[in-house]
């Protein structure tokens, strides 16, 4: 009697359309290639401390309508051409969301809300508002959680960021040096900062990694090492973590490892103590530790939409609130707005 052994498990397995073909049926313009040039230049240059200003990475905390962040990010660039001279916006684009246990996954894999995982049509809905966003003039961020995903959407991002959850991971730091955008790697869940230390050291050197290339085939992938890591502080192990002493701790363990003190703090998740609400909190008291000659505190994250709070999906999807968060609670464009330009004028 013979056995099978191999896909026990597998319930089936579909072919996508490689990178090349995505890349073909929307590819980006000569003028959104520039501009996505252009801002990883930026956000290089206030690494590297030749621009003065901090960034902000902001927007919804993960998107799953279109329509909606289409919305957001035109309000978006107008205030970004506003506080310019002071402040360099980024619009987050979060598609994958890491889930602890289960739950949506982000609107690559599931982008019609109902367990489809239609994820070619999520692949396809995620590049087309990515051009529409950069050809608005908008420099874009999102989380690198697949692996496979970088090869159909990365050549839109100009920051990367590597969660909690999967900065100690091996495939992600590999997979990070490979990114062409700066990234940031949070502390782990518990708070400590050694992990992320650890992958900053990781991420800067050449790694050889199974992957897949343009045309979708698996391939060795030999990277050459991201020279633009750099740590972000989300809090952990139910307490906070941007306090000055916290900030010198981390400046005095990246100095020990040989590392740039660049720090970004996220106002959200555990500095925020989960409620959107305390985000100014967090980053006015940024803004005051960059105005007494904190230097190293070269970024800031929110998680803002249209509307305020968060929503959950039911089966009726006509009930979703436009313009809602369906995973973290965001604060709403108005405080956006208003914090934002009030750093601005401060700075």
């Amino acid at each position: 009697m013979t056995t099978n052994t191999e896909n026990i498990n597998i319930a089936s397995n579909e072919a996508l359309l490689t990178p090349a073909e995505l890349k073909t049926a929307l590819p980006l313009s000569d003028t959104a290639q520039d501009a996505i040039t252009n801002s990883r230049q930026t956000l290089q240059n206030i690494i590297d401390d030749k621009d003065s200003r901090p960034f902000v990475v902001v927007g919804p905390c993960s998107i799953h309508d279109p329509k909606a962040a289409l919305e957001y990010a035109q309000k978006l660039k107008q205030l970004a051409d506003e506080v310019s001279d002071k402040l360099f916006l980024v619009m987050r684009v979060y598609f994958e969301k890491p889930r602890t246990t289960t739950g949506w996954k982000g609107l690559i894999n599931d982008p019609h809300l109902n367990g489809s995982f239609d994820i070619e049509t999520g692949l396809k809905q995620a590049r087309q508002l990515m051009i529409q966003l950069v050809e608005l003039g908008l420099p874009l961020a999102t989380e690198a959680l697949d692996p496979i995903s970088p090869q159909y959407l990365a050549d839109l991002i100009s920051w990367s960021a590597i969660g909690a959850r999967t900065t100690e991971s091996q495939t992600h730091r590999e997979m990070a040096s490979g990114l062409s955008s700066p990234v940031g790697f949070k502390n782990a869940t518990d708070g400590s900062l050694q992990i992320a230390i650890d992958a900053l050291q990781a991420v800067s050197s050449p790694h050889n990694f199974l992957g897949i290339n343009r045309q979708g085939q698996v391939s060795v992938v030999r990277t050459k090492g991201n020279a633009y890591g750099h740590i972000v502080l989300r809090g952990g192990g139910g307490k906070p973590n941007y306090d000055s002493e916290t900030i010198k701790s981390c400046e005095l363990a990246l100095e020990k490892a040989t590392l740039a003190k660049n720090i970004v703090v996220d106002c959200s998740h555990e500095n925020s103590n989960k409620d959107p609400a305390n985000q100014e909190q967090v980053f006015t008291y940024c803004i005051e530790q960059r105005l007494n000659n904190n230097q190293s505190i070269i970024g800031m994250m929110l998680e803002s939409n249209l509307r305020w709070g968060n929503q959950k999906v039911s089966d009726d999807l006509s009930k979703l609130e436009y313009g809602v968060s369906i995973t973290d609670a965001c604060i709403d464009w108005e405080t956006t707005e208003r914090i934002i330009q009030q750093a601005a004028n401060k700075l």
